[in-house]
């Protein structure tokens, strides 16, 4: 892994309106259908968890060098709460530490004083305190959406949910796709699916949630990966977080060779988000590392790279305190709010 990451330069200066996720390429726009190319994509499963076992033993980084990729972990954040306890309260806190993701003097002493997390998400009724605790800067607002986390719901009522999301101020919009298209073997059903839900979006950024842990194998996981793309997703993403496997090392191998064969083909970069499990900064460190490997630094950039995190910037923020003083701190002191 290169040591010259700059975390500083991968977020606007925090002063503007909030942006959207892709303001660096051109949008996905999707293609037909190539049931084809699609039933074509195999996974070797054996090879895959062959691969991922050796990842974290091979790539590892010390002292300054890990710190300047915690901190690019940090901008590549979408700092989340999806709780049925949520509050405005509560989400303005979040954005709080959005805004000033780890302690002054810390960052001071890093030379990154203006970083900030990639976006807040949250649900659909907490949007409203969300965008007007971001306002003035340029961190925008995910919303989950599409009767997040099942899908279940009347597919009417979950388009109409995307166009309110987008109507009262979400930037990102994070859909999940209905299993049961991948686990029948449904694909133009899958297709014309994500196709109404980007066509809802609007100038809002879609991100496909595949919930890889009930999509029964690394085939599926790939194939499903491929016709979102097709279909014009922005991001594809893990997991919701709900499922009880979510985002994985196999998983992610598997989802970022998709975009990579995409890319390859159309010539539009898609963007990758793990989400659920992902707690610590090792953790951060392993997958920053896989995308590096596997799709290069442009990938390295929170217009095509998010963490789906509650937990992670606390581990993180205490990582970054021992590098700058020396000691290790209670994790209490790094709440989220």
């Amino acid at each position: 892994m290169e040591s010259h990451i700059s975390a500083q330069s991968t977020r606007a200066n925090a002063a503007g309106d909030a942006q959207l996720p892709q303001v660096g390429e051109p949008r996905n726009p999707g293609m037909e259908l190539d049931l084809d190319w699609a039933l074509g994509l195999q996974a070797n499963t054996s090879a895959i968890e062959r691969r991922c076992a050796t990842l974290p033993g091979r790539r590892s980084v010390k002292k300054e060098y890990q710190a300047a990729w915690l901190l690019k972990a940090i901008t590549c954040i979408d700092l989340t709460t999806l709780s049925g306890d949520d509050t405005a309260g509560r989400v303005r806190r979040l954005c709080a530490k959005a805004r000033q993701p780890v302690r002054a003097d810390i960052l001071q002493a890093l030379g990154t004083p203006d970083i900030t997390t990639g976006a807040v998400c949250v649900y659909h009724d907490m949007i409203a305190p969300a965008v007007a605790a971001l306002k003035g800067t340029s961190i925008p607002v995910a919303a989950v959406s599409t009767g997040f986390p099942a899908g279940l719901s009347p597919f009417h009522l979950r388009v109409a949910e995307i166009e309110e999301s987008v109507k009262a101020g979400a930037h990102e919009i994070d859909i999940v796709i209905s299993r049961r298209h991948v686990l029948s073997g449904n694909w133009q059903a899958l297709y014309d699916e994500m196709k109404a839900f980007r066509a809802a979006c609007g100038d809002a950024h879609v991100k496909a949630i595949l919930a890889t842990g009930e999509l029964g194998s690394l085939r599926n996981v790939a194939r499903a990966s491929m016709i979102c793309m097709m279909a014009g997703a922005d991001f594809i993403k893990t997991s919701t977080g709900k499922e009880s496997v979510n985002a994985t090392l196999p998983v992610s191998l598997v989802m970022i060779r998709a975009i990579r064969d995409y890319h390859e083909r159309t010539g539009y970069r898609v963007g990758y988000k793990p989400a659920g499990g992902i707690s610590k900064a090792k953790d951060a460190l392993v997958y920053l590392s896989l995308i590096k490997e596997e799709l290069g630094d442009r990938w390295l950039q929170p217009d095509l790279f998010r963490f789906g995190a509650s937990s992670l910037l606390g581990d993180i923020e205490r990582q970054l305190e021992h590098h700058v003083t020396g000691a290790y701190s209670a994790g209490y002191r790094h709440a989220m709010g």
